[in-house]
């Protein structure tokens, strides 16, 4: 695979150096020049690989309404260092020229303290357009939100709406949707800027309008929302509190980071690490946050050992009993995984939300028992060839199929249940199902090498 960086910095190589010289020599119009040649998300590679104290002179050179060009196109996680190590005059300022929705994301990402300084610095009107955001609870349609649309009453005419366009246009998020409301500025319709184009200057809105509105509500998850943007193919979503008037939108660049969200959280959860273990985290930072995890999972693991020392009688008497002990296991820990990994996939994504919950466990069940019983098969055959004790190949065999069964349906079952408990299925991550596979796929199997002790003997 190409390292896009690389292929990046040697496209821009040139550019860079122009930049790279003008910051040296604190050259204030050449690098202007320079960098606001370059498209906002150049900016922000440029931005990111810059020391300190370059950066404080960049923050000199531009005025605040470029640097929250910069800043919006840093991933969320990164941007409170840079907030906070500039002039918190000029910190207050980018965030008032950034989109409020986005503002707040960052916002939400530093100590209260500072969040009331900032909002005292900045000027009145997009301190409150703040302010209103930050009071919705996070992960809802609330706190992802923006308050910059363009929304028209039913009575204004199609001249009067284009005028009015070409006024608030600038400072809208978008205005690929165009909302009209009610006199009780409730929200009734829906028009794109190309049915004002090619209707009458005189039209009413009301009569333009199109009524096959999706909504969603303020309080609405935003994993759920994710979900309708793919399923109606949305550029844009309006949000509206109960009695339907219009709060805000939410844009698909929004979505975009909502879905890259989600699905960092689900892989954390699935592998049983924290969401602050990130690659540029110090080895200190990287063994504090899965610490935990790897000391609960010790004691899982002291189950599994406690379980073996249960049948140390069995171990003695056909020691090689314990040399198929990691296949089983990992077998059972891998096919559970796999089925974990389908259920969640299909909690997700609706994909089960036109089948029965019973139906998905049922065709876990019958795959494990068709995997199983091939599986069991094949290596009943290889012990028979490699041991010449056809006994102990049924033995392992037979554990095998009946461990794959159970922690496929484990995988499928467990998350399930999490779901119906309106818990994160993604908790039931790879590690844990792998673990509890193994304390099951081991007592199946020493259960039955004791239970048929006499044919192994």
């Amino acid at each position: 695979m190409t390292d896009y960086k690389l292929t990046y910095e040697e496209q821009y190589k040139e550019q860079w150096d122009k930049l790279d010289i003008a910051l040296e020599n604190e050259n204030t119009d050449d690098f202007r020049q320079y960098f606001l040649e370059m498209h906002p998300y150049d900016q922000s590679v440029y931005f990111l690989e810059q020391p300190k104290e370059k950066r404080l002179l960049i923050y000199s050179f531009l005025s605040p309404g470029e640097l929250a060009e910069v800043m919006i196109n840093i991933e969320l996680e990164d941007i409170s260092p840079f907030i906070t190590e500039m002039d918190p005059r000029m910190a207050a300022q980018i965030l008032a020229e950034m989109p409020a929705d986005d503002a707040v994301d960052i916002l939400n990402e530093l100590d209260k303290e500072k969040v009331v300084s900032y909002l005292t610095i900045m000027n009145e009107e997009a301190a409150n357009e703040i302010k209103q955001l930050l009071h919705y609870e996070e992960k809802t349609a609330g706190s992802i939100m923006t308050t910059e649309y363009i929304a028209f009453y039913e009575t204004q005419t199609v001249k009067e709406a284009m005028q009015q366009l070409k006024v608030e246009a600038p400072d809208a998020e978008t205005i690929n949707y165009l909302y009209v409301l009610d006199n009780d500025k409730r929200l009734v319709g829906v028009l794109s800027i190309r049915d004002l184009i090619i209707a009458a200057d005189d039209a009413l809105l009301k009569e333009i309008m199109s009524e096959k509105l999706v909504t969603v509500s303020v309080a609405r998850d935003q994993e759920e929302i994710a979900a309708m943007f793919m399923d109606y193919d949305l550029l844009a979503l309006p949000v509206v509190d109960f009695q339907n008037h219009l709060l805000g939108i939410i844009t698909v660049d929004d979505i975009l980071d909502v879905m890259e969200e989600e699905a960092n959280e689900d892989y954390s959860k699935l592998a049983a690490i924290s969401e602050t273990d990130r690659p540029s985290s110090s080895p200190f930072s990287a063994a504090k946050s899965r610490l935990p995890w790897l000391i609960v999972l010790s004691f899982l693991g002291m189950l599994t050992a406690s379980l073996i020392g249960k049948f140390e009688e069995t171990l003695d008497q056909v020691a090689v009993l314990a040399i198929f002990i990691p296949l089983i296991a990992g077998m059972a820990g891998n096919t559970g995984t796999q089925a974990l990994a389908v259920a969640v996939r299909g909690l997700a994504t609706g994909d089960y939300g036109n089948l029965s919950k019973w139906t998905m466990i049922m065709r876990e069940a019958l795959t494990g028992l068709i995997t199983g019983f091939v599986c069991g098969l094949v290596i009943t055959g290889i012990i028979y060839f490699w041991k010449g004790d056809i006994f102990l190949g049924l033995l392992v065999g037979a554990s095998i199929m009946a461990s794959l069964v159970v922690a496929t349906l484990a995988g499928s079952f467990v998350p399930l249940l999490m779901d119906r408990l309106n818990i994160d299925p993604a908790v039931a991550s790879g590690p844990f199902i792998t673990t509890i596979n193994d304390i099951i796929s081991i007592f199946i199997y020493f259960g039955m090498a004791t239970a048929f002790m006499g044919y192994l003997m």
